[in-house]
């Protein structure tokens, strides 16, 4: 029987776009059919493997996408959501791969079927690339996603903290407004898309919440301040607003967790 720690460590080593989507989700299935020994003897890789393309650049050396609804700006916009989803799949397997074995069976099956859906909202978003005459790899992408999983990969609560409960959550907040330009574009494809992809997310911040939230009160301590604390030593970025509290509160993330350190 394969081992489970080799097979996530193979995916994320897998950097052609569409064979580790394919090699993600023939992961995720054969954990499902009991195929895959409880094993993690084979170490997390610190960098997943990438393709050549896209370039990846510094977010204050990103170009601009350009305005409105000319083509320019609609390929850039598919082209970024495309490289989140992307970078996405890695930080779901490396997140069951790395903390599997200290958090159990419940953590590696809620962060396996985030790494699924990550796979399938990528082919999505591919897809959509190529309906435009573009494709994944075409343009620069922004380079920092990883740092947040690489600077977090000794704690799980502060990977929990970081990328379910802050970056994911951000998604949640920008995704609406996005979706509504591109319904007011007349593109309903892709709206159904970007619909898709927010359901999903808070599904994926409410598993990030509920193992935090867990672990947290194993220990006796607060969530909310536990969390903060996290943030402010992790996150080098900033938590702020608007936030999309319906969204965030679907997925156990109430403002009393945020409020405090937005700026």
């Amino acid at each position: 029987m394969k081992k489970l720690s080799a097979e996530i460590a193979a995916a994320l080593l897998t950097g052609d776009p569409r064979a580790k989507v394919f090699a993600t989700r023939q992961l995720v299935r054969a954990w499902r059919k009991g195929l895959l020994e409880w094993d993690f003897s084979c170490a997390m890789p610190d960098q997943p493997a990438w393709p050549e393309q896209p370039e990846l650049l510094p977010p204050n050396q990103m170009p601009k996408r350009g305005k409105g609804g000319s083509d320019r700006a609609r390929i850039a916009l598919w082209h970024a959501l495309a490289h989140i989803e992307f970078v996405a799949i890695d930080l779901a397997l490396d997140m069951a791969g790395r903390f599997g074995a200290q958090m159990g069976r419940e953590f590696v099956d809620d962060f396996l079927s985030v790494a699924a859906d990550e796979a399938m909202h990528f082919a999505l978003l591919a897809r959509k690339l190529e309906s435009l005459g573009s494709h994944y790899g075409a343009l620069p992408a922004h380079a920092g996603l990883w740092e947040a999983a690489h600077e977090t990969r000794h704690d799980v609560r502060a990977r929990l903290a970081i990328v379910p409960m802050v970056l994911e959550a951000r998604g949640l907040d920008v995704t609406p407004a996005t979706l509504k330009r591109v319904e007011a574009q007349g593109d309903t494809n892709g709206a159904r898309i970007l619909q898709r992809i927010l359901d999903d997310e808070i599904r994926h911040v409410a598993f990030g919440t509920k193992h935090f939230v867990d672990s947290a009160q194993e220990s006796g301590e607060s969530p909310q301040i536990l969390w903060k604390s996290l943030v402010e030593r992790h996150f080098r970025g900033r938590v702020k607003p608007p936030f999309n509290d319906s969204a965030r509160l679907a997925a156990g993330l109430s403002r009393d967790y945020y409020s405090g350190i937005a700026s």
